[in-house]
């Protein structure tokens, strides 16, 4: 059995059936859909997924991220996205390895074992796509395969994540995860401003109070984060509405008035018109074409 399929074989098994499952491993979950899905919105917070069978497809904007069991993918920041499981059956379901990405752990890390990275003017897209290593795969399975061992998770976990994250770090290619371990580096005064966003989203709010909060003048911010979430500040918060608002519509059976309001909106007419420019869909139609997948899915 090599490596990968033993990868497979413990996510398979851990897992059962579809859905995310977090474990007795603090800040891991692992993911199993048997058939693609629909693309559906989510906030990727800074995590490491790592695919073992199947394949996902992810939008940030305009951009496209597909990864498999050759390329994982790396959300550096708080970001909302379209997700789909785009590969997937029920003889090989989609599995993936989900690991939420320690900052204190990394920025130790950092300091610890220096890696020259030059300094850019610009940080790297929030999103970034990078091919999975035999040695990334190998302390993949020596931390799921310690849901086998409930008794040796307390004292071996720390260290296999710490050993995930050191690989992450030292990567060819992974200047975004270096960027994350820096305190002082652009990407994590965007962070700062992200964080803001998604606490205050519903409220009103001025482009240069958030820049102010980021530490930058308005267009430096501007630039920046755009270069990072593809998105304006504006479109940003725009996103993190619409998904609270859909969550609402599906979830809680809310009417699209009042789901509009409860997320900030004080015109139902451009709820509806932002709702459909974003979904395909307006609100009440787009909920009962949801509402009719999850039934289906379920029986």
């Amino acid at each position: 059995m090599t490596v990968l399929e033993r990868l497979v074989e413990l996510l398979g098994r851990h897992t059962g059936e579809d859905g995310l499952h977090r474990c007795a491993i603090a800040g891991v979950g692992l993911v199993r859909m048997s058939t693609p899905t629909l693309a559906m919105p989510t906030v990727y917070e800074p995590t490491l997924c790592l695919v073992a069978q199947g394949s996902k497809r992810v939008m940030l904007g305009s951009t496209a991220y597909v990864y498999d069991a050759a390329k994982y993918l790396i959300a550096s920041v708080d970001l909302p996205v379209m997700g789909a499981v785009i590969e997937a059956s029920h003889a090989k379901p989609y599995l993936c390895l989900a690991l939420d990405l320690d900052m204190a752990e990394l920025s130790d890390l950092a300091l610890r074992h220096r890696v020259r990275e030059p300094d850019r003017g610009t940080p790297s897209a929030g999103l970034a796509l990078n091919t999975t290593t035999a040695e990334l795969l190998d302390a993949a399975v020596r931390l799921v395969g310690l849901l086998d061992r409930p008794d040796d998770i307390e004292a071996l976990a720390p260290l296999v994540k710490r050993e995930i994250l050191y690989r992450l770090l030292t990567g060819a290619g992974n200047a975004i995860v270096r960027q994350m371990a820096r305190a002082d580096s652009r990407l994590s005064q965007i962070a700062r401003a992200i964080a803001w966003l998604r606490g205050h989203y519903t409220e009103p709010c001025r482009i240069d109070e958030v820049a102010d909060i980021a530490g930058m003048s308005r267009s430096t911010f501007h630039a920046h984060f755009k270069a990072v979430t593809a998105m304006s500040p504006l479109e940003f918060r725009t996103q993190l509405r619409l998904q609270e608002a859909r969550r609402l519509l599906v979830a809680e059976a809310m009417d699209a008035a009042g789901a509009g309001f409860r997320v900030g909106y004080e015109s139902p007419s451009q709820f509806s018109r932002d709702y459909a420019r974003i979904f395909g869909l307006p609100p009440a139609k787009d909920a009962c074409r949801l509402r009719g997948a999850v039934e289906l899915v379920s029986r």
